[in-house]
């Protein structure tokens, strides 16, 4: 008989680690060391489970690149004494950070799930619980004695995603993200059910985990909107030290066809900055010159981002703007699935 999972519970901040003090109405920190007293309902779980927390819980609006070298630090530190981790964070920007998470992280052999709540996890009707309780479920689930799961997962409201498939859509509703482009990976209801055949699987076995820990934030989000200003994108451009740019085009990667906008970003181009053509719809792939509004992007170098989402396009960038690439293999690299962020036609 296997010896039960080992569980690393991570909180680096935001909602779900919230209590109300009932004399004084006031939310404080909930203390995860005492997880298991406060939530008696682990012990039916399978599993160990040990926490870490943040000295200084970062709230989602103030999280940046230092803290997701924390936590991928705390990941490699802890990684041969665990068999799964669940990473509590806040929810707003969660889909950046677990997606910037999958690409720090090389030959992943166990899982790392993401997971927070609307509501903290002393409100009478929180969803807290449930996303915590099921998350570190998933996180123990192992088939003959290895981890299910091998690559970075968020898991909010029944539904368990990869995590750089998704976005946030809902700043109220319990159901706070989807993942449009790709089916979710596990559905909890009556039972736990895994969708194995959607699962990564890892390819080499024996390969050691890789921690990549240098990132890119020299980039920026461009969004076209119809009457937008050349003097708006070219000031956009022009940013001192700008290494990326993720363009949100229209439908399946439409743009305009304006001879001085194509000129704007062509100069760009040439100047060594790498954009990247994402749609602004919630689901759908950019096809990059189907349209003939988009036939100059093709002509003049733009990555065709297919069905990534904004979030794993800024992670991306991120991950591959310090690695010295040549713009050829820069562009290879940008389209082809890296962490399964992008769906590959055969």
């Amino acid at each position: 008989m296997t010896n039960p999972p080992n569980i690393l519970l991570i909180y680096t901040g935001g909602t779900i680690g919230m209590v109300k003090d009932y004399k004084t109405n006031a939310l404080k920190a909930f203390d995860f060391s005492q997880i298991v007293d406060n939530i008696p309902e682990l012990q039916q779980l399978n599993c160990h489970i040990k926490s870490i927390s943040f000295k200084e819980p970062i709230d989602s609006s103030n999280m940046n690149t230092k803290y997701y070298v924390d936590i991928v630090e705390l990941i490699e530190k802890n990684y041969t004494k665990f068999d799964g981790f669940v990473i509590l964070t806040g929810s707003d920007t969660m889909s950046y950070v677990s997606s910037a998470v999958s690409f720090m992280l090389k030959n992943l052999k166990k899982p790392i799930i993401f997971t927070g709540s609307q509501l903290p996890i002393g409100d009478l009707r929180t969803d807290a619980k449930e996303n915590l309780i099921t998350s570190i479920q998933i996180a123990a689930s192992q088939e003959d004695g290895k981890p299910l799961l091998a690559e970075v997962c968020l898991y909010f409201e029944y539904k368990l995603y990869r995590a750089n498939r998704t976005t946030k859509i809902s700043a109220e509703q319990f159901e706070a993200f989807t993942s449009m482009n790709y089916p979710p990976l596990a559905e909890s209801g009556v039972h736990l059910s895994f969708n194995k055949h959607l699962i990564h699987q890892p390819k080499n076995k024996h390969d050691e985990l890789i921690v990549r820990k240098q990132l890119a934030n020299d980039i920026v989000i461009l969004k076209l909107f119809p009457g937008i200003r050349k003097e708006v994108v070219q000031s956009i451009l022009e940013i001192p030290n700008l290494k990326g740019v993720v363009l949100e085009t229209y439908g399946s990667g439409n743009a305009p066809t304006s001879k001085s906008f194509i000129k704007l970003l062509e100069d760009a181009i040439d100047k060594g900055i790498k954009i990247v053509n994402v749609t602004q719809c919630a689901g759908g792939s950019v096809i990059q010159g189907h349209y003939e509004t988009s036939v100059a992007l093709n002509k003049i170098g733009v990555i065709n981002g297919k069905d990534i989402t904004t979030e794993a396009a800024i992670a991306k960038l991120m991950h591959l703007l310090n690695k010295n690439l040549t713009a050829l293999d820069f562009k290879f690299l940008f389209e082809k699935s890296m962490r399964g962020e992008i769906t590959e036609v055969e």
